[in-house]
């Protein structure tokens, strides 16, 4: 006896990783940005001679709060709306650049035109990316 195509389907319907509610691409991805934002943060320190504990402090708290950030935004981007999620991307990156280019001695008007510049281009490719390949 055959049975209708719109029956439920025995046993577990979602993949593991929903059912666990983390995929390991949603740590590993911040952890990663993380983990080589600080370390580009503790290089640009060493080269402007800081002491190795400050260095590596630096590093690590840069690298903990842009992983945090990236984490929170990646589980609640889903909530938001796709303007405000380009904003929030755009938002982040220029504030992570703005920092590294801050560290190298330079002055803080070069560092926010470049936060400003590399985030409204991150705001522009995500605000795209959002509008052409979701369903709205």
């Amino acid at each position: 006896m055959s049975t209708h195509a719109a029956m439920p389907a025995r046993g577990r319907t979602r993949p593991r990783a929903h059912a666990r509610g983390r995929s390991r691409s949603s740590w590993g991805v911040p952890v990663t940005l993380g983990a080589a934002y600080g370390l580009y943060a503790s290089f640009i320190l060493r080269n402007h001679g800081a002491s190795a504990g400050r260095q590596f402090w630096y590093g690590l708290i840069t690298a903990v709060a842009l992983a945090a950030l990236c984490f929170v935004l990646g589980r609640v981007q889903h909530t938001m709306l796709p303007l405000v999620r380009a904003v929030a991307y755009g938002a982040l990156t220029a504030a992570a650049i703005g920092l590294l280019v801050g560290l190298t001695d330079s002055s803080v008007l070069r560092s926010a035109a470049l936060g400003l510049a590399v985030g409204l281009g991150m705001f522009i490719s995500t605000f795209y990316i959002y509008y052409t390949h979701e369903k709205t």
